[in-house]
């Protein structure tokens, strides 16, 4: 199964249409930190990340991981050995906070992009989160809360996006 990116507003898994928010600065093959771009191309899903005092743990035939308070992702480009990876917080790395005051976080997962063998300041934190309004992200993909519940009930373990 594969999940499509359609164009910048339109996600589509079977028959199924979401609407969504991309990047800022719309979708690159050339992704590079903080430049607020989706990456193009074919990515594995990696787990659920939820936060269990907010939403109760979703249906999902994806792993689940809940998220504590000191989690973060790295996207600290003078940390080769962490960039790009889930990470306990450490004032002296960068990162993404995973357990936001808004709840953009509430769901998240986190696509494989620069993932496997990380290449610094090529980007870090992609992830398909949830969104209130369509605002553009720094170049994750956003749905509305009932409408990744129900992505999560489409989707398996070996679900791919396609970013095109």
């Amino acid at each position: 199964m594969t999940i499509l990116l359609k164009n910048k507003h339109t996600l589509q898994i079977d028959d199924f249409y979401f609407k969504c928010c991309i990047g800022k600065n719309g979708t690159t093959r050339r992704k590079k930190e903080g430049d607020n771009k989706t990456p193009l191309g074919t990515y594995k899903i990696e787990k659920l990340f939820f936060r269990k005092d907010r939403i109760k743990k979703p249906r999902t035939s994806l792993a689940v991981v809940e998220i504590k308070q000191d989690m973060g992702w790295c996207d600290d480009i003078n940390h080769p050995k962490k960039y790009n990876r889930l990470i306990k917080i450490n004032n002296k790395v960068k990162h993404e906070k995973l357990r936001r005051n808004d709840s953009k976080y509430d769901l998240l997962i986190p696509i494989s992009y620069n993932r496997k063998n990380p290449k610094i300041a090529l980007g870090s934190c992609i992830f398909i989160h949830l969104t209130k309004d369509y605002k553009p992200t720094a170049g994750c993909i956003a749905l509305k809360k009932k409408d990744f519940l129900i992505m999560l009930k489409l989707i398996k373990k070996n679900t791919k996006i396609k970013l095109s």
